[in-house]
């Protein structure tokens, strides 16, 4: 599923779509296609609406990325159940498949979820997740074998009557699909509560694995902290350095750069003399200027720090330029192509749209 707007995500969303948000300096969905691969399922089908063109310009037909993939276009949006609904008759389903949201990072072991949905002949399955704060999640009730028996969308504190979260991860038998009428229509909110009013084969699997949603800037940052420690197994490009560096190809690094934490250089990047990296991403094709300091920092590709710039605790989009001696404080989100004025200094947790100078 990769048809929704991402929100939540922006100022970020407003120039690219959700599933195109790099983690680790891969898409987010290039990093759940390989998940798919590597479980066997590479007959896939991606819905899309939101910016369709650059999905489609990244990702091809698959088979560069060793899968089968093909597309299914919502002029207007359809819903989680109405989309899938329209891709699996666009693409001929007739077996048991796999719904997966291509916009939250994930290690499930998606074959002990297909043995668990086929072990209990469901009709549906839900992979769930422990949540540490029930209230921003729609959580499961279950029955003790496992059988899903009620919904609680985003509980009040200390109301909430389970831990475990809808991942959007699910197994669906094709008698299913019947179910879904045409146009508009939600798994979480209709679909799956009628299923469990009527007592359906619906069950609900607690995965063992990583799973965050992405749902907000402060999730997208942790996930790449996340992958860099290794509390998500998914590919990091690179060529490891120590426990906890990576460095890209053709990259030219001033012997003086120093690196502290966890660190990810892309391909391609130059990083001037005493540059300064600690617990950051930097993207491919970017320029780090001398004396110039990134902390707790992710930066897409083509970024330019500028000499004696500072980073720290934000998220930069493709096309930056930080300007020589400006000051990007904690909390800030600058999206695609602005361009911050030399000795600048922003005000800590500024959002700034596509295109902006500042």
């Amino acid at each position: 599923m990769a048809a929704g707007y991402g929100k939540r995500l922006e100022p970020l969303t407003l120039a690219v779509p959700k599933p195109m948000v790099p983690i680790v300096n891969f898409p987010t969905m290039r990093h759940n296609l390989e998940l798919l691969k590597k479980y066997g399922l590479t007959e896939i089908t991606a819905n899309l609406h939101y910016h369709p063109e650059q999905i489609e310009n990244y990702f091809g037909d698959g088979r560069g990325f060793g899968v089968n993939l093909s597309y299914s276009f919502e002029e207007e949006l359809l819903g989680t159940a109405g989309g899938v609904r329209l891709m699996a008759e666009r693409s001929r389903v007739r077996g048991t498949f796999v719904v997966l949201s291509s916009d939250a990072l994930t290690d499930i072991n998606l074959g002990r979820l297909i043995e668990f949905h086929r072990k209990r002949k469901a009709l549906v399955t839900v992979a769930l997740s422990p949540v540490a704060d029930p209230a921003e999640f729609g959580v499961v009730l279950q029955a003790a074998d496992g059988r899903i028996t009620g919904f609680q969308e985003k509980p009040a504190p200390g109301e909430a009557l389970s831990n475990l979260a809808n991942t959007g991860i699910y197994v669906f038998e094709p008698e299913a699909l019947k179910l879904i009428p045409a146009g508009f229509y939600d798994f979480g909110r209709q679909l799956f509560p009628r299923l469990a009013a009527e007592r359906a084969a619906l069950y609900g699997y607690e995965m063992v694995g990583y799973w965050n949603d992405v749902g907000n800037l402060d999730k997208y940052v942790q996930s790449s902290y996340d992958a860099m420690k290794g509390a998500v197994q998914i590919g990091i490009p690179g060529r490891r350095h120590g426990s906890a560096t990576w460095i890209g190809a053709a990259e030219t690094i001033d012997r003086s750069a120093r690196f502290e934490g966890s660190v990810i250089i892309g391909e391609r990047c130059r990083l001037g003399k005493d540059v300064y990296i600690k617990d950051a991403v930097i993207g491919d094709k970017c320029f780090i200027g001398p004396g110039a300091a990134v902390t707790g920092s992710v930066l897409w590709s083509n970024v330019t720090v500028c000499d004696g710039a500072e980073v720290r605790d934000s998220v930069l989009g493709n096309f930056c330029h930080v300007g020589a001696g400006a000051q990007v404080p904690p909390g800030c989100v600058v999206a695609n192509r602005c361009t911050i004025r030399p000795a600048a200094a922003l005000p800590p947790g500024t959002k700034v749209p596509p295109d902006t100078l500042l």
